[in-house]
Formats: C-alpha cells, sequence, structure tokens
C-alpha cells in the first residue's frame, strides 16, 4: 500500500492488477474452451458446410438437426464402444486408486533401502517414455494373453502407478502416524488399519489420482489400438473407424460423436474438480 500527496493510502496499483489478472486468466479460459465450442456447434451442421465455415453459427441452410448423431451411432456402434469405455476406465481407475494407495502407505511407512529403492523406481518411471516401451509392451502383452478388457486393465495399472503413488506417497506424509498407532493398539491389524483408519483419511487425494486416471485412460486412443482386439473398440477407436478410404471423413458425424464421448469425462471433472487443487497440493507440499 502506498500513500498518495494528500496522506491517503492508495490501493490503486493493486486493484488494476487485480484487473489484469482477471483479464488474463479469463481471456486463457475462453481460448481452452474455443475448440469444445466449436466442436459443439459444427455437430450440427452439415460436412460440406463445415469445412467452408468452421468458425459460424449453424443457420438455416447448414443446420441438419441431430441427423448427425444419429448416423454416427449407426456408423460407429458407438453404444457398445461406450460400455467397453465405461467398463475399461472404472475398472482401470479402481484398481489404480486401491493398489497404488496401499503400496505408497507401505513404501512410506515402512523404512528401509528396498522401499526407498522402490519408491525411486514408481517416480523413474513417470519420465519413461510410452513410446520407448510400446512394441516391447505389445510383444509381451500377446505372450501372457492380455489383449483383452482384462489385460489392459493391468497394462494401465502398470503405467499409472508411478504418479499415482508419487501423489499418494506425498500426502500419506501428513497424514500422524499416531492416529495408525492408535488403531493399531485397539487391535487393528495392518489391513484393518488401513482401510478403516488411513483410506478415508486419503479421500481427497484418491478423488485427484481418480480424475486423472480418468481422464487419461477415457480419452486413450494409443494403447487400446496396440493391445485390444477389433471386438473390444472403446470409443476412440469407434470415432476413428469414421475415417474412410483415402483419408475421406464425414466432419459432421465425427464433430458428434465427438461431443458424445467428451461430454461424459467434462461432467465427471465439474463434479470432482475442488478435489483436484486439494490432493495436488497436500501431496506436492508434503512430497
Amino acid at each position: 500500500m502506498r500513500k498518495s500527496n494528500d496522506g491517503h493510502e492508495s490501493n490503486t496499483m493493486p486493484k488494476i492488477h487485480k484487473v489484469i489478472l482477471t483479464c488474463f486468466l479469463t481471456l486463457l479460459s475462453l481460448l481452452f474452451l474455443f475448440p469444445i465450442v466449436i466442436v459443439f456447434l459444427n455437430s450440427f451442421k452439415g460436412k460440406f458446410f463445415i469445412s467452408s465455415a468452421p468458425f459460424s453459427f449453424p443457420t438455416k441452410e447448414t443446420f441438419v438437426g441431430l441427423i448427425n448423431y444419429t448416423q454416427g451411432l449407426e456408423k460407429t456402434g458407438l453404444n457398445q464402444a461406450f460400455a467397453w469405455s465405461l467398463f475399461i476406465t472404472i475398472s482401470s481407475v479402481t484398481v489404480i486408486v486401491l493398489l497404488t494407495s496401499m503400496t505408497a502407505w507401505y513404501l512410506t511407512r515402512v523404512k528401509s533401502k528396498f522401499t526407498s529403492a522402490m519408491y525411486y523406481l514408481f517416480v523413474f518411471s513417470m519420465i519413461v517414455p510410452f513410446q520407448m516401451v510400446m512394441f516391447t509392451m505389445t510383444k509381451i502383452a500377446d505372450m501372457l494373453n492380455l489383449s483383452n478388457p482384462i489385460g489392459i486393465i493391468l497394462i494401465y495399472l502398470g503405467f499409472g502407478s508411478g504418479l499415482s503413488v508419487f501423489t499418494f506417497g506425498g500426502f500419506i506424509k501428513s497424514v500422524p502416524i499416531a492416529v495408525e498407532e492408535a488403531a493399531m493398539i485397539d487391535g487393528c491389524n495392518p489391513i484393518q488399519t488401513f482401510f478403516r483408519v488411513v483410506f478415508p483419511i486419503l479421500k481427497p487425494t484418491s478423488i485427484t489420482v481418480a480424475i486423472l486416471n480418468t481422464m487419461w485412460i477415457w480419452n486413450d486412443y494409443l494403447l487400446p489400438s496396440l493391445v485390444l482386439g477389433t471386438d473390444f473398440q472403446t470409443i476412440p477407436i469407434a470415432i476413428q473407424s469414421l475415417k474412410g478410404g483415402h483419408g475421406s471423413i464425414d466432419m459432421g458425424v465425427m464433430m458428434a460423436m465427438l461431443v458424445l464421448a467428451i461430454l461424459p469425462i467434462i461432467i465427471f471433472y465439474l463434479l470432482c474438480q475442488n478435489y483436484i487443487i486439494k490432493g495436488v497440493a497436500a501431496g506436492a507440499v508434503k512430497g
């Protein structure tokens, strides 16, 4: 706060900073929302009008109603793809949250060279590019008969465990160990202590890990295309099947299917977004 010439404190500069920051964040938000809005608007246009006027609102000439949506559902079989995506995503996220939280608790509470080495291996796995191991992973998946929905759940567990263990580990360090000792004094074994005492405390971080992995698994195209067969198409693969010969694509139908694909994940994110900052901040500060 500065004093003006007449002796009164001036808070003009802080207000200007807030206005500038607000304008910047508003513009940044609009920039991120713009592609989603364009996809939504174009999902109601005919395919010949999307390339000529992609940024305009639908008019009487370009508006085709829900035809793109009905045709897309017929061409892609999105209902079945939605079911497989839902099963794989929910199962994978459940397994990741449950097993990585238990792993992080063990590695954090048990101090030894082994646990320390294991923790850093999990952290190291975060920086290994998927492209470096995808061909080897595909070969091993075929050898172990993992080219099915159950197998890809195990593969997602492997690729998602690094960040999840790191996030859970940082939060667990902030949990007083006296709470766990009190539970053990009352007769709880380690498994009971984790599920009755520790896991409920990890709720904010569990939701954060669930959101991050859900957004990744739901939208993932590369891993299912490498592992799953044609009988187990997920939503990204089903939408990709709209691409015809010589690169021809019915953009109207494609846009409609993209809207249906991103709508569930947007709703899920909006319902749980408050937990992301809490969980990430807690894990980062204490980690």
